[in-house]
């Protein structure tokens, strides 16, 4: 087996196990890929404040996508080196409509500088200051920088169930019904991304997607797609895994994840993406000689 010059994986229910942690295995796998000549990139929904205990575990770049491929974030020095968020005049415009499509919604930004949230707005983050609560999120639009991602929270959703990911085939009408009435909200002003998380629509601008983030990362080393594996396990993974030569859903992904993958490997709990590498470093070639790593689309 020839290695990919490039191995991109998701975090949250694929690299990390479920207490959020990297695992002593994971981290010499990666470790043992970089070694042997082939790139670690993280792509991930996470915002970069989320980042920081995983700097150990990227490699010599340094660098992370995130925000679900809005930012392209320099650990090291704690800036972003891309942006692509919404145009300042749309923001606004898609708050009202949410307000007026969706009565009692919270809301949130994401920008590269930090958070804004809605007083209302579920508090499941600790040591945030509560500045960022201080006025509703109209009030704070155009400070910090553009917003790369929106966030819209189903008014009832409980507090103890809010942000939990929802593994399986989960039939949930109400979130159903509220993402529809998001989109109606939206339409092609913005995207509405699903990593799984109940009672949560996560926004981003037209065009932005991990697998587009992506591609401009390898354009700028010189690799094909076919020379990359992809690892995810939820619908906002599924444009990465189709783009990239060799994309592998995790045992515990959800089920249009694993009906889509190429491969499906060990689930986040059992060092999945870890145990793949390593039985493709147990016997491959050096990574770039070939050109064929993924099936046939």
């Amino acid at each position: 087996m020839t290695l990919p010059r490039l191995v991109a994986t998701d975090l949250d229910g694929t690299l990390l196990r479920s207490d959020g942690t990297v695992s002593p295995r994971t981290r010499r796998a990666l470790a043992t890929a970089e070694t042997a000549g082939v790139e670690v990139v993280f792509v991930t929904a996470r915002p970069p404040r989320w980042l920081d205990t995983l700097s150990h575990c990227v490699g010599g770049h340094g660098r992370v996508i995130c925000l679900g491929g809005a930012a392209v974030w320099d650990l090291a020095q704690g800036r972003a080196l891309e942006v692509h968020g919404f145009a300042d005049d749309v923001v606004g415009g898609l708050v009202a409509a949410l307000r007026s499509a969706v009565p009692g919604v919270a809301l949130a930004a994401e920008r590269p500088d930090g958070p804004a949230f809605d007083p209302w707005f579920p508090d499941g983050e600790p040591g945030l200051p509560a500045g960022l609560r201080a006025a509703p999120l109209e009030e704070a639009l155009g400070d910090d920088g553009p917003v790369t991602k929106l966030l819209a929270v189903r008014p009832g959703t409980p507090a103890e169930g809010f942000g939990v990911v929802q593994r399986g085939h989960v039939v949930d009408a109400a979130q159903d019904a509220f993402f529809a009435r998001v989109r109606d909200a939206v339409g092609d002003r913005a995207q509405l991304h699903f990593s799984g998380a109940a009672g949560l629509a996560e926004l981003l601008a037209p065009g932005v997607t991990k697998d587009v983030a992506l591609a401009r990362w390898c354009d700028r080393l010189g690799i094909a797609a076919a020379d990359v594996w992809a690892f995810g396990d939820m619908p906002n993974d599924l444009p990465m895994l189709r783009w990239a030569g060799r994309g592998h859903a995790v045992a515990n992904a959800h089920p249009d994840v694993l009906g889509c993958a190429d491969a499906v490997v060990g689930g986040n709990d059992d060092d999945g993406v870890a145990a793949a590498l390593e039985a493709a470093l147990a016997g491959a070639t050096a990574p770039g000689q070939s050109s064929s790593a993924g099936s046939a689309r």
